[in-house]
């Protein structure tokens, strides 16, 4: 499986990127990538799998930030956030050049959660459990009809 997924692209054009990374990622196999939050196990338990290897994280980090990227898509499409470029400064902090934003104001920092679960491991690097600990959630009503995929 190719697992360069090239440059990120601006905030703007994520969704295609997005959209591109699962593409290539569901082609040979039936992943179960559908942006809903259960699917975000799976990207846990993906990359648990390249962890057990222990890559030198420059031999992983394309399928890093596409899982990451896949990851923040989730984010945006099931709590109501947006994609933001990240200035100078916050590029600084996170170490990714984009993150999201939620309903809120609050930006979080999916890519880095990806590459953080690879590089330390545990629940607490978990990209699902950080969907289900996310502040700043937009509220869906009850008779909506949308999935919030909880």
């Amino acid at each position: 499986m190719d697992t360069d997924f090239g440059v990120l692209p601006s905030a703007a054009d994520m969704r295609a990127y997005v959209a591109g990374v699962v593409d290539r990622l569901t082609q040979r196999g039936r992943l179960p990538l559908d942006y809903s939050v259960t699917s975000l196990r799976l990207v846990d338990f993906m990359v648990d799998g390249v962890r057990r290897g222990r890559p030198d994280i420059g031999h992983v980090a394309g399928l890093l930030q596409g899982l990451g990227a896949y990851t923040g898509e989730v984010i945006v499409r099931r709590a109501g956030a947006h994609w933001v470029d990240f200035g100078a400064e916050q590029r600084e902090l996170f170490g990714q050049p984009l993150g999201v934003r939620m309903p809120d104001g609050r930006v979080w920092n999916p890519l880095g959660k990806v590459v953080n679960r690879f590089e330390l491991g545990g629940p607490e690097e978990s990209v699902q459990r950080l969907y289900l600990l996310l502040h700043g959630r937009a509220r869906r009503a009850a008779n909506s009809g949308a999935a919030c995929g909880r």
